[in-house]
């Protein structure tokens, strides 16, 4: 087995060679997510690789061997090959109103990683997501209630605030945010068994995280970081008592309320 790629992200330096198949075989989930921290690390600082894009248009003509699948937001601040830094060819984008996990998601994830090579896969939340924004206080629209309605488990699962269940106090949405990409963690596991058997072998990873839009920082979330069968374990202890809890109070009036930017 050949050495291990450098810790540099292959889109993070000018002249630095893109993955192949072999290159990207040596890199391990842990790598796949310190190349992110890297990429989003030059985003905060505004060092941004310098790119020659029609180069990168011709490398990856014959093929494609992104390290990472990253499932985000369809919001306009959120475009993850800018946040984290990264070229045509490094990762794959998954972008929905809400980053919400559907089997179409899911297929997409299975994919990247079982067929394409992929070592990590990210369920990115941001702050202000005007899809939470929205479920919080109820909205429906046409088809935008069934995207909202994939959020509500999180609404149900936030338990500490009792008033005020609305996008009228901002740390409730935060913290619907933040069940909202746990729960997401724990979906790509229980709705993909391809998944899951790929993070037992720690072939892959997986791991929630929360995008500031007003920093443009990326905070990775190490509780949900799954790799091996032990994660695995923790993760079914955790989720075992959950069916027996009472749920929360649904979110305040708002059924009325126009949609909100997502």
């Amino acid at each position: 087995m050949g050495a291990a790629p450098s810790a540099v992200s292959p889109g993070g330096q000018c002249g630095v060679r893109r993955h192949d198949k072999q290159t990207q075989a040596l890199v391990t989930p842990p790598l796949a997510l310190q190349y992110l921290r890297e990429g989003n690390d030059r985003f905060q600082s505004n060092l941004a690789s310098h790119r020659d894009l029609l180069q990168q248009v011709n490398e990856t003509r014959d093929g494609q061997f992104p390290f990472a699948a990253i499932l985000s937001c369809i919001d306009s601040r959120t475009s993850a090959e800018l946040i984290f830094d990264q070229g045509l060819g490094d990762i794959f984008s998954i972008r929905l109103a809400g980053n919400v996990v559907t089997d179409d998601v899911l297929g997409s994830m299975e994919f990247a990683c079982r067929l394409a090579g992929s070592r990590l896969v990210v369920v990115l939340g941001h702050t202000k997501c005007g899809a939470i924004i929205g479920a919080c206080d109820g909205v429906r629209l046409g088809n935008l209630s069934t995207v909202l309605a994939l959020i509500q488990p999180a609404i149900d699962m936030e338990r500490t605030v009792p008033h005020h269940r609305d996008s009228g106090n901002p740390e409730y949405v935060k913290k619907v945010t933040r069940i909202h990409v746990e729960r997401g963690v724990e979906r790509v596991i229980e709705g993909s068994p391809v998944l899951r058997e790929m993070v037992a072998r720690e072939e892959i990873g997986v791991i929630g995280a929360l995008y500031d839009v007003d920093t443009g920082k990326v905070a990775f979330l190490g509780e949900t970081f799954l790799l091996g069968e032990a994660t695995l374990l923790d993760l079914s202890k955790r989720l075992a008592p959950a069916g027996g809890v009472e749920q929360a109070p649904p979110p305040g009036p708002g059924s009325g309320a126009p949609a909100p930017g997502v």
